[in-house]
């Protein structure tokens, strides 16, 4: 059976639908920004994760909303290293550090954190030098402009591309996950193709996560009108045909919603 390793642990894909709680440490995220600012809030959402069932914590301290304003390595560390500490000591589950900094993401890795959640799009030496080195998982993110004739085919091809680039930079096939990266320089269309057509895009055997929580995609479906947090039926939706294609991890907001979609999914297909 094929895994997604990372620093002695392992997650068996096939064996469940996994999911990849969010916690954003920002004030500008473009669901939940603002709500974990406080040390005190973050700590507990965290700890609320865990306790309702999610099998890994990723943790944001920058905002990759379309329109969003870049901010430095220095104050996303800033923000990160107020609540990292804190969550490592405290909960048992695997700890996801949303970055696309090396700097942040070794940082992040000496204190503890399990997995690098890049979204840069980029296959980086040095983020692959500290994946090695620390025997860390890497989710790496597609992020680049593909035409539209045969997306789903042209998308599968330069995932795989993405993956044959970082195991030839010494990291090994079992310490990545791989994410189409819906919303990403991608049309409305494109986005609607990767959630319904999992099972073309996905790479066999590398894990294959899927985040379409709350994103323009649901809201282009549902009524762009209403409030990001009202979002979560149509992702429910949407995660449920990308893990019934075969997604291995999906990446949610509402946890209680996503958890039951992959007990759900995995009711109906194992």
């Amino acid at each position: 059976m094929s895994r997604f390793c990372f620093k002695e642990k392992c997650l068996e894909l096939g064996a469940k639908t996994y999911v990849m709680g969010i916690l954003n440490v920002t004030p500008d995220s473009f669901s939940d920004g603002g709500e974990n600012l406080s040390f005190k809030k973050a700590v507990t959402t965290a700890l609320a994760m865990e306790k309702q069932g999610v099998d890994i914590i990723d943790i944001g301290g920058q905002s990759t909303r379309p329109g969003h304003t870049k901010v430095s390595a220095e104050e996303e560390w800033a923000r990160l290293k107020k609540v990292l500490p804190e969550i490592l000591k405290q909960v048992k589950i695997p700890v996801s550090v949303d970055t696309f900094y090396p700097e942040v993401a070794e940082r992040a890795l000496k204190l503890g954190c399990h997995i690098i959640n890049d979204v840069s799009g980029r296959v980086d030496p040095k983020m692959a030098e500290l994946v090695s080195r620390y025997s860390a998982g890497w989710v790496i993110m597609h992020n680049n402009p593909i035409g539209d004739s045969n997306f789903e085919l042209s998308l599968h091809k330069e995932l795989l591309a993405l993956k044959e680039k970082a195991v030839s930079l010494g990291v090994k096939s079992e310490n990545i996950c791989l994410d189409p990266g819906v919303g990403f320089s991608k049309t409305s269309e494109q986005n609607r193709l990767i959630i319904r057509g999992t099972e073309k895009i996905k790479v066999q055997n590398n894990a294959y996560l899927l985040g379409a929580s709350r994103k323009r995609v649901i809201g282009e479906a549902v009524g762009e009108d209403i409030p990001f947090s009202e979002r979560d039926y149509g992702t429910v939706a949407a995660h449920t045909i990308g893990a019934f294609g075969g997604a291995d991890i999906i990446r949610v907001h509402n946890i209680k919603a996503g958890i039951q979609t992959a007990q759900m999914v995995d009711s109906l297909r194992r």
